[in-house]
């Protein structure tokens, strides 16, 4: 018992430090910028004691339960050798995960408000579910085969290119911030846990160079699926009815994100819905294991303490960010806006990138694993770092291309071009982890607080149109960590090579 308080202990002190430069930021733009104390300043703090809490909580419950199991059953499917069934549970998980996931329902509820209900709620999480799934088995494939990462993921690119040029201009940043919200705090740490375990149970696989990548596969697919769904929708739609689509009352705009995205003030209700979001894997997980697999689960206890801590911390890190930070980061957002100060806007969406992603659940999962199968080489405080920077640049550039009113795919199109030299160049231990980490900054804190700066500045600055201009930011934020962590490998190699050389 003592010592499992002490892990705990010193979970939650990583998880203050990770929470240090949220706070920074906020103190930051209220004190010196607003000029005024928010009216909740006790909510908030309670918020952050909550939050960290949560993440401590998580992070332990990975550790026990989910990291496991998912291993664990990438082992058993490897020595089952059966094909067809590993690739049904990986589209599955999938499938199963996407479609409940909270980050994407508040995506396509705004989408479908936004356009008028001309793109349809349900049909637009279902393309993305499928996208996912698809995606899922697609890298569970790659894995078996032993290809390298990077002829999939540029082939991708060059297609969701193409598409781009085809797809109505309504939906195009809608399909690149699809991309961004489908893996969610539960499932990448589950989906990195079974590339990982597959790879380590193949002759021939690095969990390293071939573990890794999953993640990319399911923030690609859905950029190419949307935009086909965008194609069809708007070809069969009216013509009248699209030139509505720019009509809409931008308060109902703003409820409908505050509604869905920021804050749902029953805790029940709140832990419904964490319940509501885990189950599918469960119930996946259990199934294959079971029926499938037909074997009893290894230290079932553990897992089901790890499971439990897993949906705690994942409740009360929502409960906390609701308590505090998303309504102040909504505030400072629109009143920055009012004060028709770019610069400031740009500040602020660079400083809120890099400090939410620094808290970001799903990559702190990606970190803990990167520097464990590489036996330390690649620390995961420094990896972190390097993402939250790329995804800082990212949302300044994006908040940069509202405000300028350009079109988004100009930006993204020299993006996934940059990537693809990066990629060439790049030592090839890190360019899995480069496309993961594109994947997994865009969860839990991020997306809301994000979705709501977009919209925020598409509905303040005349001119903008919400459905063309809001969306847009995600993929940002998903795009440019690629090219810092490529970046970074690029740099550790040239000063591995320079001190040999001396």
């Amino acid at each position: 018992m003592k010592e499992s308080l002490k892990i705990f202990a010193g979970d939650l002190k990583n998880s203050f430090r990770d929470l240090l430069p949220i706070i920074i930021v906020v103190a930051l733009f209220q004190g010196l910028i607003i000029r005024a104390l928010p009216d909740n300043i006790i909510s908030i703090v309670i918020g952050l004691i909550i939050v960290a809490i949560g993440l401590a909580l998580f992070i332990r419950g990975l550790e026990l339960g989910i990291f496991p199991i998912g291993e664990g059953l990438a082992v058993d499917f490897a020595r089952k050798g059966s094909v067809f069934w590993l690739l049904t549970f990986a589209f599955t998980i999938g499938f199963s995960t996407t479609v409940a996931e909270p980050a994407l329902i508040a995506i396509a509820d705004k989408a479908a408000v936004i356009s008028n209900g001309l793109i349809d709620s349900f049909w637009l999480r279902m393309t993305v579910a499928l996208s996912v799934g698809f995606a899922i088995a697609l890298g569970t494939l790659r894995i078996l085969f032993g290809h390298p990462i990077a002829y999939y993921i540029i082939s991708g690119y060059i297609l969701v290119v193409i598409i781009t040029f085809f797809a109505p201009a309504e939906i195009i940043g809608l399909a690149y911030d699809s991309g961004g919200v489908t893996t969610s705090t539960v499932t990448v740490p589950l989906v990195a846990a079974l590339g990982i375990g597959l790879a380590s149970s193949i002759k021939g696989r690095n969990p390293v160079i071939d573990g890794f990548g999953l993640i990319a596969f399911a923030s690609l697919t859905p950029m190419i699926f949307v935009q086909l769904y965008g194609i069809i929708v708007y070809s069969l739609a009216d013509s009248s009815m699209s030139g509505s689509i720019l009509l809409v009352d931008s308060f109902e705009i703003k409820t409908q994100a505050s509604t869905h995205l920021l804050s749902i003030s029953n805790a029940l209700i709140e832990l419904a819905g964490v319940l509501k979001d885990v189950a599918p894997i469960l119930i996946v997980i259990f199934f294959f294991q079971y029926v499938v697999i037909k074997k009893p689960v290894s230290h079932l206890r553990n897992i089901i303490v790890g499971i439990i801590m897993v949906i705690l911390g994942l409740y009360a890190f929502i409960i906390g960010l609701e308590m505090g930070l998303f309504p102040i980061g909504e505030t400072i957002a629109y009143q920055l806006t009012n004060m028709k100060n770019n610069l400031l806007i740009y500040l602020f969406a660079f400083l809120i990138g890099f400090s939410t992603t620094m808290a970001e659940p799903a990559l702190l999962a990606i970190a803990i694993k990167a520097e464990e199968i590489s036996e330390g080489n690649i620390k995961q405080n420094i990896l972190r770092m390097v993402v939250a920077f790329g995804v800082a640049i990212g949302i300044g550039l994006g908040s940069y291309r509202i405000v300028a009113g350009d079109p988004i795919h100009y930006y993204i199109i020299v993006g996934y071009m940059l990537v693809i030299i990066f990629t060439y160049f790049a030592p090839k231990y890190i360019v899995p982890i480069a496309y993961d980490s594109g994947g997994v900054t865009t969860s839990t804190v991020t997306v809301p607080l994000v979705a709501a700066l977009g919209l925020g500045l598409a509905e303040n600055i005349e001119g903008r149109n919400p459905l063309i201009d809001g969306f847009g930011l995600i993929a940002f934020a998903s795009l440019f960590p690629m090219l810092t962590v490529m970046g970074y490998g690029i740099h550790a190699e040239y000063n591995k090579s320079k001190q040999k050389g001396e």
